[in-house]
């Protein structure tokens, strides 16, 4: 369907001509993790914000579930959804159309040139987006450019160095040191967190506003499901992440076995609890 801003088509991220890798790539148990997000869980900071009838754009939208949710609150305003990747959008797609919200539309975009006037949206929105990119300075300028003058720009990021658990795992210790490996060579900040207030403040926003709140997995259900999540990530055929710390030769695929096996240790002991730290900033100016 048409948006009011009519129809469009952005360069994704990801071909020759973009600079970014994205370090967790699409595979099903980044999928999974995405689709449990919800505004409740991941956008508090930013509802108080929604009212009905301010038209929102969500960059890297993921599969669709938090973008729907927005689009909820802010009905009949009317929504964008980009994200990087043809086959995550068509799924956004049929989780709109399942949920039958109408007032939202997804595509594939680039975060550094967004394919809209100055001024076009209320609120612009990016979860765990800026972690990812070589320059994030100049995503925050273009989120800037499309917001209208009263409008805010929301951002959250996690920082892998903040985030903490028991008991003590020592392959828990080297998956964070080998994530840090990762990121680093793909030009990205893992503990984008910490940076989000400089790097709104560089970019040219007057007004910074900042927050924190954590995701936390204790229980015997959400310790399974995160061991098992990112015992996954660390070694799934599918893998990103697995299959650049092989290529640049950061890791052996035994290696991530034993890391993979961390994950699960972990999620197995009774005492266990695992703590995601992220920031959050509302922007404006």
């Amino acid at each position: 369907m048409p948006t009011p801003w009519g129809d469009w088509t952005g360069r994704t991220l990801g071909v020759p001509d973009a600079p970014d890798t994205y370090t967790h790539g699409h595979a099903e148990s980044v999928l999974r993790s995405h689709r449990w997000r919800t505004a409740a869980n991941s956008a508090a900071y930013l509802l108080p914000h929604l009212r009905a009838g301010l038209d929102l754009l969500d960059v890297g939208c993921g599969p669709g579930t938090l973008t729907c949710d927005l689009a909820d609150r802010v009905v009949p305003g009317s929504v964008i959804g980009l994200d990087t990747s043809v086959a995550v959008v068509e799924a956004a797609t049929a989780e709109a159309a399942e949920r039958g919200t109408a007032n939202v539309r997804f595509d594939t975009g680039d975060v550094y040139a967004l394919p809209f006037a100055d001024a076009t949206f209320d609120v612009v929105h990016a979860h765990q987006v800026l972690q990812h990119l070589t320059d994030p300075v100049a995503a925050l300028a273009e989120l800037r450019r499309v917001v209208r003058p009263d409008g805010l720009v929301a951002v959250r990021d996690s920082d892998y160095a903040a985030m903490t658990w028991a008991p003590d795992e020592p392959r828990l210790d080297r998956w964070l040191a080998l994530y840090h490996q990762v990121t680093e060579r793909n030009g990205a900040e893992a503990d984008a967190g910490r940076h989000l207030k400089a790097w709104a403040r560089t970019a040219g926003f007057a007004e910074v506003e900042v927050d924190s709140s954590t995701w936390t997995f204790a229980s015997v259900e959400d310790r399974a499901w995160w061991g098992a999540l990112w015992a996954d990530r660390v070694e799934g055929a599918d893998s990103a992440l697995a299959r650049q710390a092989v290529e640049y030769g950061l890791a052996t695929p035994e290696d991530l076995a034993d890391l993979a096996a961390g994950w699960r240790t972990w999620a197995e002991a009774d005492d266990g609890v695992f703590a995601v730290v992220h920031f959050e900033v509302l922007a404006r100016g």
